[in-house]
């Protein structure tokens, strides 16, 4: 249960799940790129990105001095099964 509260309080933001619709088709983006596109700050962008890597949503990858971010197809069984309640 407590699991769920955690994967409930993540995607209960709307640019969180904004977040995941821009990366849903594989692309991969930056900050500044995601954050130009949700309108919002850097400094907010950074934390919404931060708290979906800590809990295994998105990957990483440096390349040429910036940071990709991408859905990690890979992400927890709980979170791909909530996210289909969200996404379809």
């Amino acid at each position: 249960m407590k699991r769920w509260t955690v994967v409930f309080k993540i995607l209960g933001n709307i640019n969180r799940l904004k977040i995941i619709d821009l990366l849903s088709d594989g692309q991969k983006m930056n900050v500044g790129d995601i954050a130009a596109a949700l309108k919002i700050s850097l400094t907010a962008t950074s934390n919404h990105l931060v708290m979906l890597q800590k809990l295994d949503v998105l990957e990483v990858e440096g390349r040429a001095g910036h940071v990709f971010y991408y859905l990690n197809r890979k992400m927890p069984r709980d979170f791909s099964r909530a996210l289909t309640l969200f996404t379809h």
